[in-house]
């Protein structure tokens, strides 16, 4: 299998927020408030050569990126079960049920807000991808395709999303604390 990456993201974030270590995951960075609120403004730049991909995409308020998670080392893709964001208080679970890009294939998806197009060069809102990140593709968002309805999500999982929630104020997503 060959994957062609379609572009990379120009990004804030520089440093992946999680690592590999000693068999599970741990924080590396602190976790900004932007990210936790899924407001980082990121763009995604499209390759030359491939001018008029995107072309219609500014029809869309969303779009699916997926992206290559090119900082994970190959120890960090051996994982097989982790704590979730590297919290021990969490219960280990295979690594399938995170969202961490510490995978086999450090293949990441995250559904962003398009706010613009210029050219080949996207701007999107709640991109978790690092700087450099190469795209792998990118699809229009239709929630017809990804129905929402009696989604079930893990207990643990609700509660980071609470507590992200919780500490969250609009002033916190300013640059500098990107």
């Amino acid at each position: 299998m060959l994957l062609r990456p379609v572009g990379r993201v120009i990004s804030p974030l520089k440093e992946p927020s999680l690592v590999a270590k000693s068999g599970d995951l741990a924080r590396q960075s602190r976790v900004t408030r932007a990210v936790e609120s899924r407001r980082v403004i990121s763009e995604v730049v499209i390759d030359n050569d491939l001018s008029g991909i995107v072309d219609g995409i500014e029809d869309f308020s969303h779009i699916l990126v997926l992206y290559w998670a090119h900082r994970v080392p190959p120890e960090g893709r051996s994982l097989i079960k982790a704590h979730p964001m590297g919290r021990k208080e969490l219960p280990l679970v295979g690594i399938f049920a995170t969202c961490s890009p510490a995978r086999p294939n450090t293949i990441c998806a995250t559904v962003v807000r398009l706010l613009e197009r210029k050219e080949n060069v996207l701007k999107v809102e709640g991109l978790d991808a690092i700087d450099g990140s190469p795209v792998v593709d990118i699809k229009p968002y239709n929630p017809s395709y990804y129905p929402a309805s009696g989604v079930k999500v893990a207990d643990w999982m609700e509660r980071i999303h609470r507590e992200f929630a919780e500490n969250f104020t609009p002033g916190d997503v300013s640059e500098g604390n990107r």
